[in-house]
Parts: C-alpha cells; structure tokens; sequence
C-alpha cells in the first residue's frame, strides 16, 4: 500500500500537475493539503477520471485538505480536530481506507512569531496531540500525514541558524512535535533515513530548489504496529521541478500488507 502527501498549494491552478504526478507514481492513497478552494470547486471529475475516489474539506482562497483513494472510496471518520469546534479554518480530515486510518493535517503555520498567528499554531498542535493520543489508543493502524510546518531538527533544514526565529523551527514549536513523537510514533522518513538530507519545500525565491536549499516540513507518523510494515518511505523531488508545480515536494511510504 502506497500512501502520499502533497501541498499542491492551489489545486486549481496545480490541477495539470497533480494528474501527471498521479499518473507517473500511481499512489493508492494521496493526501492534499491547501487546496485554496471552496467545496464546490473541488475538480472531483478531473480526480475521478484519474482513477480516484476523494474526500475534501475546502475553504475559499485558504488551506483545504483532501484524501484521495484508488482502492476504495474513503470512508470519512471526521472533519476538524474534536475540542477544537471553534476553529473555522479547513486543516484536518480523517479516514479509513483499506483498514488503515489515515489523517491528512495543514498545520498552522504560525509567523509572525511571537503573535497570535503563533498562539494559534500552538493551541492547534496541542488539540491535535490530544486527538492523536486517541487514535493510538484505538490499538487500530494509524497514519498522520500532511504538511506539518514543523522543521524537526537542524538536520531538516538548509542553514538552520537562519530559521531560530521562524514559527516553523521555534523551541515552542519543535518541543510541541517532540512530544506528539514521545507518544510512540514513528517519524517514517527519519526510521528508514535518519541521516541523509532530505528536503520537502523549497521556495520559490533565491533559485532554492536548484542549490537544493530546503526544508523538511513534510511527515509520516506511523503507529507502533505500522512501523513493522514499513518497508520504504522517499520523495517526489524532481516534481518540484515541473513547470508551475507547488513549493512543495510529494512524500510518500510503502506498507506491506499486513
């Protein structure tokens, strides 16, 4: 079972690249994250012809996150962290999809920092700690993907003294993921690389994708039990180098059947 996450950011005016990707990679399941796009643009005919069953919970102009499937329509478990009723903002959507629960999450990104951008990144993560602990406790197979605006560790970034004041690198903010981790899950990037550099944003300034100068905000946490089942995790690089393709790179993890 091959899984994906992407920031399309903007799948509108992305839509030509997400198909190509889809059909040169053939995930059987890809989240999305930024959508930038109300319900009722949602290209699901474009997704469907592509061999694809989705889910989506859109948001005009921001955020939105979707799941795609090829083996199954996505059985939706929930929109939106529990707890968190009061936050209008499209960054969460959770499925199951071939007995596998899988989450798609657009964490907040949180500059400037300090501020109430910050503030809510913050809540947001300790909401989606909470939820996560749940989930764990289901004893069921769990994936939480998406575009976690986390830089994890120095390793994760191209010069990271650069980054000490981002909201994406702050101590608040890696000590937060640290202890969504601590609960037990598995970092599938970093289990299977824990030293190679791997970048899945660039930006679009300063000809950063071509002096390979990025960072990794892009994650797979696994449960225990999904741990043993995995048997390669990677990146789309070179799909951030397609012409009007995202800032972001495709990640990705194969499981094997259990």
């Amino acid at each position: 079972m091959k899984i994906a996450t992407y920031n399309v950011n903007g799948i509108s005016a992305r839509l030509p690249v997400l198909l190509r990707w889809l059909q040169e990679t053939a995930p059987d399941v890809a989240c999305l994250q930024e959508l930038k796009a109300p319900e009722e643009k949602f290209p699901l005919q474009a997704i469907q012809d592509a061999g694809y069953e989705a889910i989506w919970h859109g948001q005009k102009s921001w955020n939105g996150v979707a799941i795609l499937s090829k083996i199954g329509k996505p059985e939706e478990l929930r929109k939106g962290l529990p707890g968190n009723d009061e936050d209008d903002q499209s960054r969460y959507i959770e499925a199951k999809v071939n007995g596998v629960i899988i989450a798609c999450l657009y964490l907040p990104n949180g500059n400037p920092a300090p501020g109430p951008k910050f503030d809510y990144k913050l809540r947001w993560m300790e909401h989606f700690t909470k939820h996560a602990a749940t989930l764990l406790a289901s004893k069921e197979p769990v994936v939480l993907t998406g575009d976690y605006n986390v830089i994890p560790t120095e390793v994760d970034a191209y010069k990271p003294e650069r980054w000490v004041e981002d909201a994406l690198f702050r101590p608040e903010t890696r000590a937060a993921f640290q202890e969504l981790l601590a609960q037990g899950w598995t970092d599938a990037i970093r289990y299977l690389h824990p030293t190679e550099t791997i970048y899945t944003y660039f930006d679009y300034f300063r000809n950063a994708f071509a002096r390979n100068a990025g960072l990794r905000i892009d994650h797979f946490l696994l449960s225990p039990d999904l741990k043993d089942r995995l048997k390669a995790a990677g990146v789309d690089r070179d799909t951030r180098g397609w012409e009007k393709s995202s800032d972001h790179a495709p990640v990705w993890i194969e499981l094997t059947d259990k």
